[in-house]
């Protein structure tokens, strides 16, 4: 367990927060792997991206290709949902959040610098992801252009539920509220 009803939202929003931290810095923690939830066509779109930082500003920074259908729905509605599963704690964390697309500028730079040769090539194909091909050797043909995007995640709303045999416990924080707690019926 992360948190209990006998920890103050003050208390359970730094332990929440290093958790997000730890997400990021450390690749064993569980929410190293997290959840993005977009507004697709017709259908929520959901899959796991790779949580790349978490700032001083509480802002998630995730990589991915200019060309993919998550930066086509981030275009058409900024509005993400973020979730995290800590299996051991058996606490889930939801964040509602605005996303910002990062191209060929100075923040996609810095971080492009960042990234090892080897890895590169993600980056770099020569066909957009998820484009139909007749052998998976040609999703990995690349070019000398980069489509390396960085999208900053700023969260608006985070919920944690704690799931346990005595009872589950919710409780919420808002930014627009100075990130104070207010529990919530599980």
């Amino acid at each position: 367990m992360l948190f209990s009803n006998s920890e103050s939202p003050t208390e359970i929003w730094q332990s929440i927060k290093h958790e997000l931290h730890r997400g990021a810095s450390d690749p064993k923690h569980p929410f190293r792997y997290v959840n993005l939830g977009t507004i697709g066509k017709g259908f929520p779109q959901v899959r796991t991206v790779v949580l790349r930082e978490v700032n001083q500003g509480l802002n998630f920074l995730v990589f991915t290709d200019f060309r993919s259908e998550k930066v086509k729905e981030v275009q058409n509605s900024p509005q993400v949902t973020l979730h995290f599963y800590h299996p051991k704690k058996m606490l889930q964390v939801r964040v509602e959040a605005l996303a910002e697309i990062h191209f060929q500028d100075e923040l996609a730079d810095r971080y492009w610098r960042g990234i090892p040769e080897a890895r590169r090539s993600e980056y770099t194909g020569m066909l957009p992801p998820g484009n139909k091909i007749s052998n998976p050797d040609l999703g990995w043909e690349t070019n000398d252009k980069s489509f390396f995007t960085l999208l900053k995640i700023s969260p608006q709303r985070i919920e944690a539920l704690q799931l346990s045999k005595e009872g589950h416990l919710r409780i919420q924080f808002e930014k627009e509220k100075d990130w104070q707690g207010q529990w919530l019926v599980p």
